[in-house]
This record gives structure tokens, C-alpha cells and sequence, in this order.
């Protein structure tokens, strides 16, 4: 994978059309041409608007027709690396699979596919062990469904009712992901993304979260993967240990931990706690300050399974008061699409595009872009935040869905338009920058300065390029050095 910015992004919702012409916008000509080394495709398969925005595919394996299909997705990887999400832990109701288990019941070919209770719990469920079960929402992670037969099952359903868990150690199960994995494999994608692979593993007694045969699952999923020349992301939402635990067993992990970090930086106006997780974080990273999902909490809280034994980045008290802080920022729309307030409920993110969690302060979130740039790993930016974009109110009141606030639809002429925007073009400065200067490709360090400064820097022979910033009064030096030119320096805001 290139040592270059990613782009994350619906294909439809960046230039409401499809495939071809998603590549036309990233290639050129236009404000984005040859901006990103990569772009990671958020679910593109068949259909990308049932329950959960693509992420409840009705068929795996297949294009959205009105995005296009596999030529499609060759082209643009010929072009850019391209990611894809496998979604390893569910399949919709709706898929065809499922139709034939409904009606054919234990008789189906699928009828193993699919992980009901008895699967899990073959002598029975307690009550204090289906407690135990860990979900990111309200109540059991179960579903009673009536098939065609007339025989009622108890299904397991990890997100929502629609979304169906897989018996991923089933030889049906192991079929179906292996079926998917050898499609993107033919059509040039380079990486994946496992999506919820932390709930994957149903063991009684257990958690049935990031346990140690989740690890297992995952390391031997990647292996899979692997051997078909796909590099592997890990999508995790966890306590950081668990994190930095499951990097050495992968290619690649998320920075979950970096945005709400990079928010109590300058809540608090303290370099502290980022300091500490820069000290130890993964550098096998994607690091990203938005996606299509919120801001996590859980990523710098303490661990759920023992608060104090194991304590999170930031104290629990300043966890509250940054997702205050948050909720104050965005006018109180954030408060609107989080919780308890919005369907598609999470109980560890807040809903909110980056640019209005910090206030739609210019220079802060400029100042944010460039931290995660300075960082060790690959840079990915949600579309959202490339267009410094806002809280989507409209599309969260007629969806109802929390996460819809941060997913807004732009046609041609709007980007065109947020181009042109000079905190805009100063972040598409910053990526070009990221990705051409050669100080990238050297030496990392990070140094405190005072309490609420510190120093990011990177040198290669020839080259170097350093960021200070101070928290408290927002003053930075940011300069590039290459070949004994005059240093380039840039100030933002």
C-alpha cells in the first residue's frame, strides 16, 4: 500500500454517480485529480441503501448495478488502491441464502450459514450468561424469526434484526467469506477492511467479544486473505490495549484512539494524554480523525471488563465533559444524532462531522489535519471532512439514523464549489504535501513542549519536516525542508 492519503467515501455520495464516474473525479482533471494514492469504497455491493447503508448486503459478491460492476472496480484499482469492506459477521435477511433456509429450513444448503442461540448455547442460555454477552446497543443480540416452514428460530443478530450473524467456523460459513474474498481478489483490489470481525466469535460464557478465538479467527481470516494478495485492515472499536494487542497479528489497524484524542488536546489544552498514546500507538496504522461511522469514546476510556485495573488515555471525568464539550461545539446537533436520540443506536460514539465537533474553527481543524498527517502510518480522510462538510440535519431528519448526520450527499457542482473554500484548499495543500515530500519516508520522533506543545518531526537524508503546536494559545510552526531549499512554511487558519 502507498505511503500516500486515502480517501474513504461512499461511491454515490461524492458526485452522486457511480463508479465510473467516482473515478473520473479522482483522476481528473478537476480539484481532485491525483490527490489520493488510494481510496477505500464503503460498501458498493448489492443493495447500498437497505437497513444499514450497504453494510447489510443482500449479495456480497455483486455490484450495485446503479454504481456500475467489477470492470468498473478493475479500472479504478488499476488506477489507485482500492479497498473494500468484507463483512465478515452478517448477511441480510434478504439475501438469497437466507430465502432458501426459510424455506427448506435444515434441509437448505445454507443451513449452516446462519448462527442461532442453540448454535451457541447447545444446553441452554442463563440469564447471567446471556448478560454477559457484549453489544454495542441496547438488549440481546437475538432475533425470533418464523421461517416458511412455519419452524421459529432464534437467530443471532449482533446489530440489527435484518442483519444476520454468520457461523464464520462453519464449513458453509467459511465458503461464503472465501467466495467474497476471491471476487475482490479477481478485480484488483488491493486491501480489506474486516468489518466487526470483534463480534465474529459466539463462545457460552463468554463475552463473545475480542476474545482469544476472535484474535484466533482473525489471524487465520488474514492468512486467508493474504494468500490472495489482499492486505488486511481491522476494523475495532475497543479498550487501546486491545488494539495495539490485535496490530501484531495483522497488517493494518485503525487509530481509533487519534480523534477524540485530537479533540481533548484542544478541549483541554493539554498535549498529555495524545503525547502518551504516540509513545506507544501502533504505527501499522490508518490514522483517521473522521469515517462513516462517529467519534469513538470507547477507543480512550477504561476498559468495561475492569474500570479500575485498567484505566483509559484520559480520565473518566474528561471523557464526560469532552462529549459535552462536543455536543456544545456542534450547536447541540451532535446531542440529536447520538444515543438514545437516533435510531441505530450506539452506546460509544458521537455522532457529528469533525469539522462541527471542533466548532468549525478553521484553523483548529486545520491544525487537527495536520497532526494526523505527522503521525506514523498511512492518513485516511472521510469525504466529510476533505470538504470541511456539515452536520447534515436534513438527511438526519428524514432518516432518522444518528450516523446520517455525517454522511451527506454532494453533487459535482457543490465539491467543486467546497473546493474553492480556503480551508479547503489549504487541507488539499496539506495532503499533496503528505504525500510527495520525502521527510515521510524517514525517521518519526515526538517531543513534549510545556505542558500544552509538542513537536512532531520526521528526517530523511535531504529532507525534514517538522509541526509544533501549542494547544493553549493555537500558535505552530509548520515548515518542510528538501535539498537545501529555503524552507517551506506554512501557516494555517
Amino acid at each position: 500500500m502507498k505511503n500516500q492519503v486515502q480517501l474513504i467515501t461512499y461511491t454515490d455520495r461524492l458526485g452522486g454517480g457511480g463508479l465510473p464516474q467516482l473515478r473520473q473525479l479522482l483522476s481528473g482533471p478537476g480539484p481532485l485529480a491525483g490527490l489520493f494514492g488510494g481510496v477505500h469504497l464503503l460498501p458498493f455491493f448489492f443493495p447500498i441503501d437497505g437497513a444499514d447503508a450497504g453494510f447489510d448486503p443482500i449479495d456480497h459478491a455483486r455490484v450495485d448495478p446503479r454504481l456500475g460492476d467489477w470492470e468498473d472496480v478493475r479500472a479504478l484499482s488499476s488506477e489507485l488502491d482500492v479497498m473494500a469492506d468484507v463483512i465478515v459477521n452478517h448477511i441480510s435477511a434478504d439475501s438469497p441464502q437466507f430465502q432458501d433456509y426459510s424455506a427448506q429450513g435444515e434441509h437448505s444448503p445454507y443451513a449452516g450459514l446462519f448462527l442461532t442461540l442453540d448454535a451457541v448455547f447447545p444446553n441452554g442460555a442463563t440469564e447471567q450468561q446471556l448478560l454477559k454477552v457484549y453489544r454495542p446497543r441496547p438488549g440481546l443480540p437475538l432475533t425470533t424469526a418464523t421461517l416458511r416452514t412455519g419452524e421459529k428460530r432464534i437467530l443471532w443478530t449482533t446489530f440489527t434484526p435484518q442483519q444476520l450473524d454468520i457461523d464464520v467456523q462453519h464449513p458453509q460459513g467459511q465458503a461464503y467469506l472465501d467466495g467474497i474474498l476471491q471476487r475482490l481478489a479477481d478485480s484488483g483490489v488491493r486491501m480489506i477492511r474486516l468489518d466487526a470481525a470483534g463480534y465474529a466469535i459466539k463462545k457460552a460464557g463468554e463475552s463473545c467479544f475480542m476474545m482469544p478465538e476472535t484474535f484466533a479467527f482473525i489471524a487465520e481470516f488474514s492468512a486467508r486473505a493474504q494468500a490472495l494478495g489482499l492486505e488486511v485492515l481491522v476494523e475495532i472499536h475497543a479498550y487501546y490495549q486491545r488494539q495495539i494487542e490485535i496490530a501484531r497479528q495483522v497488517d493494518w489497524v485503525y487509530d481509533f484512539a487519534l480523534p477524540p484524542l485530537v479533540l481533548h488536546a484542544f478541549a483541554f489544552a493539554t498535549a498529555g494524554p495524545l503525547l502518551r498514546w504516540i509513545g506507544m500507538r501502533p504505527t501499522n496504522a490508518l490514522t483517521v480523525l473522521d469515517t462513516h461511522d462517529g467519534i469513538g469514546i470507547i477507543d480512550i476510556g477504561s476498559d468495561a471488563a475492569d474500570r479500575q485495573g485498567s484505566p483509559g488515555l484520559v480520565p473518566p471525568e474528561e471523557l464526560d465533559a469532552l462529549v459535552e464539550r462536543i455536543h456544545e461545539l456542534s450547536g447541540g446537533q451532535s446531542r440529536q444524532a447520538t444515543g438514545a436520540a437516533a435510531s441505530n443506536l450506539d452506546l460509544y460514539q458521537v455522532n457529528c462531522s469533525f469539522f462541527d465537533a471542533m466548532g468549525r474553527d478553521e484553523r483548529r481543524y486545520l491544525l487537527a489535519r495536520a497532526l494526523q498527517f505527522f503521525l506514523p502510518g498511512v492518513p485516511q480522510v472521510y469525504y466529510v471532512g476533505l470538504l470541511a462538510g456539515l452536520n447534515d440535519m436534513a438527511l438526519l431528519e428524514r432518516s432518522g439514523v444518528g450516523r446520517d448526520i455525517n454522511r451527506r450527499h454532494y453533487t459535482p457542482e457543490e465539491i467543486e464549489a467546497q473546493c474553492r473554500r480556503p480551508v479547503v484548499q489549504q487541507l488539499l495543500q496539506l495532503i499533496r504535501l503528505r504525500n510527495s515530500h520525502p521527510a515521510f519516508g524517514g525517521q518519526f520522533e515526538a517531543q513534549a513542549l510545556g505542558r500544552s506543545g509538542l513537536r512532531l518531526s520526521w528526517r530523511a537524508p535531504g529532507a525534514s519536516a517538522q509541526l509544533e503546536l501549542d494547544f493553549a494559545s493555537l500558535v505552530h510552526t509548520l515548515k518542510f525542508e528538501q535539498d537545501h531549499a529555503p524552507a517551506q512554511a506554512l501557516q494555517l487558519g
